[in-house]
């Protein structure tokens, strides 16, 4: 479930920013011209997918916070900087410097050590120990 947080939101985000791309430059006034900015993006394909991976990302994202603490999910996830790069690169071709590519390799290496940690360190409330204990 990490991986498909890990992917979803770069994914998502790449496949908007290929949709606006392609929605080219858009006008939001005269006012009626925001009716058909609207119409334009909403009709474009890469939009949508975009949106729902987005959404999958969310659905996976509380999911992996139920099971793992804040302190561990975030530094795990942030392998998607390197991802958005990647799929940047290969499906926008968008130039990604090589400073860019050392940043990436330094958060990994960051993610790398966040990732030899438990990643459930806090007790479980009291509340719901005694429920456990009760039942």
């Amino acid at each position: 479930m990490l991986l498909v947080t890990i992917v979803a939101m770069p994914f998502g985000n790449v496949m908007l920013g290929m949709g606006m791309k392609h929605a080219g430059t858009l006008a939001i006034w005269p006012l009626n011209m925001l009716w058909l900015t609207a119409l334009h993006i909403f009709s474009t394909p890469a939009i949508w997918i975009g949106v729902a991976s987005l959404i999958g990302w969310f659905i996976s994202y509380a999911l992996v916070l139920s099971w793992a603490d804040y302190s561990f999910v975030q530094p795990a996830t942030s392998l998607g900087y390197g991802v958005t790069a990647l799929l940047s690169w290969l499906i926008l071709r968008e130039y990604v410097s090589p400073i860019e590519w050392t940043g990436i390799a330094i958060i990994c290496l960051g993610v790398f050590v966040v990732g030899r940690t438990n990643p459930k360190t806090a007790a479980p409330p009291a509340a719901a120990t005694e429920i456990v204990e009760q039942a």
